[in-house]
């Protein structure tokens, strides 16, 4: 799954993903993609555009632990700074970042990265490697998966809330890998009724 830690939709799919884990034999792993990146340039109204300013810190920080630590412990900071972004309401910036760090058993000078360009080749990168296959007219979550006849299929969402558990969750991803994996089938949606919910 491609994320970008300031989504909420992403949260809630990727704590579907983590409930999927329990029932399926799925193994996930996460990497970022950017709203940031996938916005420049576009005129977006003036709210949306201070979010993505801010939005670069996040994705740097994550970006700066994948390639110093490899994938699980990306996957560790997202869950500690998920949790702080959406369950907390914690305010971004280094305060966040240093928190979620230590909460996920890193550095917490890592979070040094949120102001540097150092990591930001290697964040378009993983931007670029996640959206190619869905193309530029969705956001996050993005998920990669092996379809029926094994090659991989890529798709956007899914968008839920709140998550479904247990083996609801399982149902959801066997249905959503049945649709994907569908050839020439490429959109399902609904109108939008409730807000996220992070239970």
């Amino acid at each position: 799954m491609w994320f970008d830690p300031m989504c909420p939709w992403a949260w809630i799919t990727s704590r579907w993903l983590l409930e999927v884990e329990q029932v399926r034999d799925v193994d996930v792993r996460f990497h970022v993609m950017s709203l940031s990146v996938l916005n420049e340039g576009r005129d977006v109204p003036e709210r949306y555009q201070q979010m993505l300013e801010s939005g670069w810190g996040p994705v740097r920080v994550c970006i700066a632990v994948e390639q110093q630590h490899g994938p699980d412990a990306v996957r560790a900071l997202y869950t500690a700074m998920g949790t702080r972004i959406h369950l907390g309401k914690e305010e971004l910036g280094r305060e966040l970042f240093a928190a979620a760090l230590t909460d996920a058993g890193l550095d917490p000078e890592l979070a040094e990265a949120a102001e540097s360009t150092a990591y930001d080749e290697a964040l378009r990168a993983s931007h670029e490697a996640g959206m190619r296959p869905v193309g530029a007219d969705v956001g996050t979550p993005v998920v990669h998966a092996p379809g029926p006849d094994g090659d991989p299929v890529a798709f956007f969402g899914p968008v839920v809330t709140p998550r479904p558990k247990g083996e609801a969750a399982g149902r959801l991803w066997d249905g959503v890998l049945l649709v994907a994996g569908t050839p020439g089938f490429y959109e399902l949606k609904r109108f939008r009724q409730a807000a996220p919910t992070f239970e």
